[in-house]
C-alpha cells in the first residue's frame, strides 16, 4: 500500500512539474512566434488612472525582445531544474508559485512603456526576490540574507520612484517611449538632475553596483534555481536594463556618462578581486556576476555604436554561460553535499555530464575561441578601444578578463579534473536528467552561437537600434576574428591561468586583507546601520515622547514656524503682497480686537476658570470674524461651540472649585521660548493669509457649484449639496468618526450611570 501510495504521489508531482514547466516554454514560444512573424516594436495600451496620466502601456522593441528571451528561455530551464534539485521537497510548489510569479514580474518589467507600470512590477521583483531567497525561511542565514536583499533593493526603489515621479513631471509625460525622445531637448535644472541621481541610485541597488555590491553574494542563501534565474540571468540585470533604455535620452549628460563608467568599472575589478578571497563555489561565481554586471554599466555609459552592440552581447553571453555554471554548483552540492572547493576533486569520474556542462560554460565564460564568449569579448575589446574610457577602466577590464578566466578554470577544470588536498567527494553521484539538461542546454547555446554568430545577429542588433539614437546608422557582423581579439585572448588567458595558479596563496592574502579592512567595508557600515536604526529611533522617541502637552504644542508651532520661514525664504521674490490701501470694517476691527484682548488676557491669568473666560472671548471674537466676512453658517456653529464648551469646563472647574479640588497654573508667568513659538507662530500665519488673500480671487470653483449644484444634486443651497452629494465620502468619514467616538465613550457613561446607581442606594 505504502508503495501504491508512493508511486501515486511521484506521478502527481510528476504532472504537477510538466504544467508548470509549460508555463515559460509557451511563454518562449510566444515570445519566438511573435519576433519571427511581426514587426517590432509591438505596442498595447489600456486605460487605467487617466487621471493621473498613468496608463496600461506595453511596447515590445528589440531590447525587450532580448530581455524576455532570456527571462523565458532561461527560465524554462529553471523550471525544469527546480523540479529535479527539489524532488520530494515539500517546498517545491511554493517555489514554483514564486518563480512563475517572478517571471510575470520580469516580463512586465522589461515591457512596460509607462514608468509608474514599470515602478508596479520593478517592485514586485525586489519582494518576490525577498521570498525567493528566504525560501528555506527556517534558516536564520536565509532570512538575514533575505530581508538584506529587501532592504537595499526596496530603499533603492523608494527613490527610483521619486526619480520617475521628477522625470515624468520635467517631461510632462510618463511613456516612457517619449521621454527618451524629448530628454535630449530639456533644460538640464536641477530638477531633471535630481531624477537623474535617483534613477542611478534604483538601478545600482538592483544590479548591485558599487557601493550596493554588498547583497549580491549573500543572496546565494537562496536556492540554486534561484540564484540561476534571479541573481545572473534576469533581475539583477533589471538596473542595467533600465540604464540601458533610458540611455538615448540622459546619454550626452556628462554626469550620466561618468558616473555609469566610475561606478561600471569599480564595481567589475572590486567584484573580481572579492572572488579570490572566497571558497564557495556559489559565491566565487556570485562575485564574477558582480563584476559583469558592472562591465555592462561601464558598457552603457560608453558613447558609440560598438558600446550598445557590446551591452547586447554581453547580456545575452552572460546568461547562457553563468546560469549554467550555476545549475552546476547546485548539482555539485546536490551530489556531494558540499559547494567548498577545497573538499571537491576529480568530480568527473562521478558526474561526466556535469563535468561537460561546466567545461562548454567555462570555456564561454573565459572567452575561449569557437565559443560566443568569444566574440562578446571581441566586441568589448572594440568598444572600449573605441570609447574615452578610463585608464583605471581598461585596466579593470583586463583585471574581469584575466580573474574570469581563473574563476571558469576553478568551476570547470579544479573540481572535476584535479585533485587538490583532501578529496571529500567519494560519494558523490550525478543528478537525473532534469539536473542534467538545463546546463548542458544552455551551454551548448552557448557554444553554438560561437560557432554560428549570425543566428544571434538580428536579436542583438535589434537590441542595439532600441539603445542608440539614431538606430539607423548602426551597422555590424558578429563574425569569429582571430586576429587582435586572439591576441588579446593569449595575454588574459595567460594572466587567467597564473591567477589560477596562485588561486589559493591568493585567496590567504585577500583574506587576511579582508579581515583587517572588513570593518569598513560596505556590509559592515550596513549592519552598523541596521544596529544604529532601532537605537537612533529609541534615542529620538525619548526626546520627543515627554509626556508633556506644551511641549507637544511647541514642537508642532515651531514645525510649522520652521517650514513656512523656509517657504517664504524660497519664494520670496515671486510672493504677491496686499496694498496699503483700504480699511477693513468696524465688525471686522471690532471681532480682531476682541480675539486680540482675549488672547492677551488668557495670557496673564493664573486662575483657570478666568483662563477658559478668557479664551472664549478668542473663540467669540472668532465667531464675529466670521459672521462679518460673510460666513454666517460657520459663525453660528462657532458660537455654539464655543457657549458650550465654556459652560461645560466651566460647570466642571465650579464643581472643582467647591470641593476645594481647584488648582491654579503652576507654570512661570513669562517664558521667552513660548513667546517666541508663539508671536513666530502669529506672524508665518499672519503672512500667510495676506499672501493668499493679496491674489485675485479665482472663482471657479464657485462658479462650478453654484452651475451644478441644482442639475447634477438637485439641491439648492449651495452649502448642504456641497457637503451631502460634492463631498459625500469625506461627510460620511466625519459622521462615522463621531458616531465611533459616541461608541467608544458610551462604556463609560454606562460605568458611571452605574457607580452612581450604587452609590446612592447604598445611601
Amino acid at each position: 500500500m505504502a508503495a501504491t501510495n508512493d508511486k501515486h504521489a511521484n506521478r502527481v508531482g510528476l504532472i504537477e512539474r510538466t504544467l508548470y514547466t509549460a508555463l515559460p516554454a509557451l511563454a518562449l514560444g510566444l515570445v519566438v512566434w511573435k519576433l519571427a512573424l511581426l514587426e517590432l516594436p509591438l505596442v498595447a495600451a489600456w486605460s487605467w488612472v487617466p487621471a493621473l496620466g498613468i496608463d496600461l502601456l506595453f511596447r515590445i522593441d528589440g531590447l525587450s525582445a532580448l530581455m524576455l528571451l532570456m527571462i523565458t528561455g532561461v527560465g524554462t530551464a529553471v523550471f525544469v531544474y527546480a523540479g529535479g534539485y527539489l524532488a520530494g521537497h515539500p517546498g517545491q510548489r511554493r517555489l514554483y508559485v514564486l518563480l512563475t510569479l517572478f517571471m510575470v514580474a520580469m516580463i512586465g518589467s522589461v515591457t512596460a512603456d509607462n514608468l509608474i507600470v514599470l515602478f508596479l512590477f520593478w517592485e514586485a521583483t525586489s519582494v518576490l526576490s525577498f521570498l525567493l531567497v528566504g525560501f528555506d525561511h527556517e534558516r536564520s542565514e536565509s532570512r538575514k540574507s533575505a530581508q538584506q536583499a529587501l532592504m537595499v533593493t526596496g530603499t533603492g526603489g523608494l527613490a527610483l520612484l521619486a526619480g520617475f515621479i521628477l522625470l515624468g513631471q520635467a517631461a510632462g509625460t510618463f511613456v516612457i517611449s517619449e521621454i527618451v525622445d524629448v530628454l535630449p531637448t530639456l533644460a538640464r535644472g536641477p530638477e531633471l538632475t535630481a531624477a537623474l541621481l535617483l534613477i542611478l541610485v534604483g538601478a545600482f541597488t538592483k544590479s548591485a553596483q558599487f557601493p550596493f555590491h554588498f547583497w549580491l553574494p549573500n543572496a546565494m542563501a537562496a536556492p540554486t534555481p534561484v540564484s540561476a534565474y534571479l541573481h545572473s540571468a534576469t533581475m539583477v540585470k533589471l538596473g542595467v536594463y533600465l540604464l540601458a533604455r533610458l540611455d538615448p535620452g540622459f546619454g550626452d549628460w556628462p554626469l550620466w556618462e561618468w558616473l555609469l563608467k566610475g561606478a561600471g568599472s569599480i564595481t567589475a575589478a572590486w567584484g573580481m578581486v572579492l572572488a579570490l578571497r572566497e571558497r564557495d563555489l556559489k559565491r566565487i561565481l556570485a562575485w564574477s556576476t558582480v563584476a559583469t554586471l558592472g562591465t555592462l554599466v561601464t558598457l552603457v555609459g560608453l558613447r558609440g555604436d560598438g558600446a550598445t552592440i557590446a551591452v547586447g552581447a554581453l547580456l545575452l553571453a552572460h546568461a547562457l554561460y553563468k546560469a549554467p555554471l550555476f545549475f552546476v554548483a547546485g548539482n555539485i552540492d546536490h551530489g556531494t553535499g558540499t559547494r567548498v572547493i577545497d573538499r571537491l576533486g576529480n568530480l568527473r569520474h562521478a558526474m561526466p555530464w556535469t563535468a561537460a556542462a561546466a567545461l562548454l560554460a567555462g570555456a564561454s565564460m573565459a572567452g575561449m575561441p569557437l565559443s560566443f564568449g568569444y566574440i562578446v569579448k571581441d566586441v568589448i575589446m572594440e568598444a572600449k578601444g573605441a570609447g574615452d574610457v578610463f585608464a583605471f577602466a581598461k585596466a579593470a577590464n583586463t583585471v574581469f578578463g584575466a580573474v574570469a578566466v581563473a574563476v571558469a578554470g576553478v568551476a570547470a577544470v579544479r573540481v572535476f579534473w584535479l585533485h587538490p588536498g583532501v578529496n571529500e567527494s567519494c560519494d558523490a553521484h550525478e543528478g537525473g536528467a532534469a539536473l542534467i539538461v538545463p546546463p548542458l542546454a544552455l551551454a551548448v547555446t552557448g557554444i553554438t552561437l560561437g560557432i554560428f554568430p549570425f543566428f544571434a545577429q538580428d536579436l542583438i542588433a535589434g537590441a542595439t537600434g532600441a539603445m542608440t539614437p539614431d538606430a539607423s546608422a548602426v551597422a555590424f557582423s558578429l563574425a569569429l576574428d582571430f586576429g587582435p581579439a586572439l591576441v588579446s585572448l593569449l595575454v588574459t588567458l595567460a594572466i587567467g591561468a597564473l591567477i589560477y595558479v596562485l588561486w589559493d596563496p591568493l585567496h590567504v592574502r585577500f583574506e587576511n586583507a579582508a579581515r583587517r579592512v572588513g570593518r569598513i567595508g560596505m556590509a559592515a557600515q550596513f549592519e552598523r546601520l541596521l544596529h544604529w536604526i532601532p537605537r537612533t529611533a529609541a534615542a529620538s522617541t525619548r526626546m520627543l515622547q515627554t509626556g508633556s502637552l506644551p511641549a507637544y504644542m511647541a514642537l508642532a508651532a515651531g514645525a510649522v514656524v520652521v517650514g513656512m520661514v523656509g517657504a517664504f525664504a524660497v519664494g520670496w521674490t515671486e510672493l504677491a503682497w496686499p496694498s496699503a490701501t483700504g480699511w477693513p470694517g468696524a465688525g471686522v476691527l471690532g471681532a480682531a480686537a476682541l480675539i486680540v484682548f482675549g488672547a492677551g488676557a488668557a495670557v496673564v491669568q493664573r486662575d483657570r476658570l478666568v483662563l477658559l473666560l478668557a479664551a472664549g472671548l478668542v473663540g467669540y471674537g472668532s465667531g464675529l470674524l466670521f459672521l462679518f466676512t460673510g460666513a454666517p453658517d460657520v459663525a453660528y456653529t462657532q458660537f455654539t461651540v464655543e457657549t458650550v464648551f465654556v459652560i461645560v469646563v466651566a460647570s466642571v472647574l465650579l464643581a472643582l472649585k467647591r470641593q476645594g479640588r481647584a488648582v491654579g497654573l503652576a507654570e512661570p508667568l513669562w517664558r521667552p521660548g513660548a513667546f517666541a513659538i508663539a508671536a513666530g507662530f502669529g506672524a508665518v500665519i499672519t503672512a500667510l493669509l495676506l499672501v493668499a488673500t493679496a491674489g485675485e480671487f479665482d472663482a471657479a470653483l464657485t462658479r462650478f457649484f453654484a452651475e451644478r449644484s441644482v442639475p447634477e444634486a438637485y439641491g439648492r443651497n449651495v452649502v448642504n449639496v456641497i457637503l451631502v452629494d460634492f463631498r459625500a465620502l469625506d461627510t460620511l468619514g466625519e459622521i462615522t468618526v463621531v458616531l465611533l467616538s459616541l461608541l467608544a465613550a458610551l462604556p463609560v457613561v454606562q460605568a458611571l450611570r452605574k457607580r452612581t446607581g450604587g452609590a446612592g442606594g447604598a445611601a
